[in-house]
């Protein structure tokens, strides 16, 4: 008779904490192993993580680590662990997000099932017509400066199984491997990019931040998104006296605020006068400033209002850039260039069109210029003038409206609508 392993992880719960990884895609970690190449062997690679889950003998592999460009000209680091870790680590996500998920503050909208990031912008957006100020926060480095003995004290409220425990504490202190081979210990912090982050980050602002709040300011409303935090105030006067107490409160945690990028924010409208040092922040992809809007009647009038960000409008065109359609792809067909563009168009609409989408247009519009260049490269009867190559995409979308999401939204050639 086998011996009884000492944690008790089903071989099921390893297979469907694989279907999840696979289903999230992603890149090879320090093994150079991709996905494909792990199902080559797929029985024999589940089988080695749960037999060493559940005898407690699995140890996870450093995580390799990719600097990622920021648009302030820094970079922000991305840890992506292997293909088995990544397994691993859902085997654990799986077992520990049931428990937390009922104890988080409605206000928290990172990474949870049925919540978005847009839900935070929605409620952003209500609650700063009803309160005049925005306390916009910014944490320093907050994934990499994560306090380990602090984050396994909240995950030891709601857990009693010891393999979690075990498992969690090792993915905290394994090694980074960094570009050029180096690797690195940690004594604090949780890499983004790792599948138990963002809920061992959700549960750590759970205590460090949201219940904090909802003792000593029962009456605030707040909107947080893992680190990404907004207050509201109703006065210039309050929002200071909340700012300090949370800088104390997250310096007690071992966290600290970013003097330079978090700031105190004047919701100016119509009805808000007077001159302000800040009447904008960003939130999730979105700026909230004063903008034009009309009401049910038909009139014009100033609002405080989320639309796409700059910093957001730039990345969408060096993500069209970057597909250099009318440079390498004109060997391809309107169709073939429609299945690349689509997926990313959709996801662009359905978010940054959510709220005030007339801003978005002129970004998309820049993808309408690029692909009149296509067809002027595509077709030499339409490669002297520009204005040809529109008329002809816009007689193909009517022929076609459905064919680019782009011509679904009504964006299309001026001259050929």
């Amino acid at each position: 008779m086998p011996e009884a392993k000492p944690y008790a992880i089903s071989k099921q719960v390893v297979y469907e904490a694989y279907l999840k990884v696979k289903a999230n895609h992603g890149a090879a970690g320090v093994d150079g192993q991709s996905i494909e190449a792990f199902e080559t062997d797929l029985k024999g690679n589940l089988y080695k993580i749960w037999n060493r889950m559940s005898s407690g003998s699995y140890f996870p592999p450093p995580v390799r680590l990719v600097e990622i460009p920021k648009a302030d000209g820094g970079s922000r680091p991305l840890g992506i662990p292997t293909v088995g870790d990544r397994v691993a680590q859902m085997v654990v996500k799986m077992h520990l997000e049931p428990l937390v998920e009922p104890h988080f503050h409605p206000d928290s909208y990172g990474y949870r099932p049925g919540r978005s990031a847009l839900d935070a912008v929605a409620a952003a957006r209500e609650r700063c017509w009803r309160s005049d100020w925005v306390i916009d926060l910014d944490i320093k480095g907050f994934f990499d400066n994560l306090d380990h003995e602090l984050v396994m004290k909240a995950v030891c409220h709601h857990v009693n199984e010891p393999w979690v425990l075990l498992y969690i504490e090792r993915w905290l202190k394994a090694p980074v491997q960094k570009q050029d081979g180096r690797r690195e210990e940690r004594t604090k912090g949780s890499p983004q990019g790792s599948i138990v982050s963002p809920l061992l980050a959700n549960l750590f602002m759970h205590y460090a931040f949201d219940l904090w709040m909802a003792r000593s300011f029962p009456d605030i409303h707040f909107a947080r998104y893992a680190d990404d935090v907004i207050i509201h105030a109703k006065s210039r006067a309050q929002a200071e006296h909340v700012l300090e107490a949370v800088r104390a409160r997250l310096k007690e945690c071992r966290l600290e605020l970013h003097p330079e990028k978090t700031k105190i924010v004047y919701c100016q409208d119509d009805d808000r006068r007077g001159q302000h040092e800040h009447i904008k922040f960003d939130f999730l992809g979105y700026t909230f400033r004063p903008r034009r809007a009309k009401n049910r009647w038909g009139k014009f009038f100033v609002s405080f209002i989320p639309a796409i960000s700059h910093k957001a409008a730039n990345a969408i065109r060096e993500t069209i850039r970057d597909w250099r359609l009318a440079a390498i792809r004109n060997n391809q067909s309107l169709e073939e260039i429609a299945g690349l563009v689509n997926p990313s168009v959709r996801g662009w609409v359905n978010y940054y069109g959510r709220f005030y989408r007339s801003a978005l247009t002129p970004v998309l519009r820049h993808l309408e210029r690029v692909l009149v260049k296509w067809a002027q490269r595509k077709y030499k009867r339409l490669r002297r003038h520009s204005i040809n190559a529109a008329h002809w995409l816009g007689q193909v979308a009517r022929r076609d409206p459905n064919l680019l999401v782009l011509w679904q939204i009504g964006i299309r050639p001026a001259t050929g609508s």
